[in-house]
């Protein structure tokens, strides 16, 4: 009975890990498949993608080498940081799904102030000019600014930002409580004993 609950949580947190290290590599390669293929021109956003994903990618791979070896000191580190990606993660999954329309437009404005090149992006993509307003004699980098048929951005991104904030909203709550999840196998595990080993080592 012991070295079945053993060998169940050492392999659930092995898989969850695996999915981590996996959604890992997904976000990085995304990120510079977007980069390399001109979709997103920022370097910040692509910057801050990649960097999540490789952080992601190494709190993972901590989990998973502890797992199979049973490490205490590694699945310890683990299990506090994964705790505290679970704090963030759900405030801001949360934050997400409860922001109202004004503060929505507030941060959407502040955005679009804080980097040129993200207003290009999304003036190219959604063949827009301008956040609330156009200037006819500023430039433009949309198809549409030639011909002067132009719609504001603001209107465009508009109609999707509530979907897409609730659709990040609930993927992000989705795997915090995965991240949840995997605390409480870690803490589980680290206090089995290991079947294979000697008992009188096991602190």
């Amino acid at each position: 009975m012991g070295c079945a609950g053993f060998t169940c949580s050492k392999n659930s947190l092995c898989a969850l890990n695996i999915l981590y290290v996996m959604v890992s590599l997904l976000m990085i390669g995304i990120a510079a498949w977007g980069k390399c293929f001109g979709l997103v021109s920022s370097f910040q956003v692509v910057g801050g993608i990649i960097g999540v994903g490789v952080f992601l990618f190494f709190v993972a791979l901590a989990g998973l080498i502890g797992a199979m070896k049973h490490h205490q000191v590694l699945l310890f580190f683990y299990m506090i940081i994964l705790f505290l990606v679970f704090v963030v993660q759900f405030s801001v999954s949360s934050a997400c799904l409860a922001i109202n329309e004004e503060q929505q437009n507030h941060l959407l404005e502040v955005g679009w102030n804080n980097s040129l090149t993200t207003q290009r992006d999304v003036e190219k993509s959604l063949n827009c000019c301008g956040f609330s307003h156009m200037d006819i004699n500023g430039s433009c980098a949309a198809p549409c600014f030639h011909y002067s048929t132009c719609t504001t951005c603001a209107a465009k991104i508009q109609e999707h930002a509530g979907e897409v904030l609730r659709f990040v909203g609930g993927i992000g709550l989705f795997f915090s409580f995965t991240e949840i999840l995997g605390v409480w196998l870690t803490y589980r595990y680290r206090n089995q004993k290991d079947p294979r080993a000697n008992p009188s080592a096991f602190l």
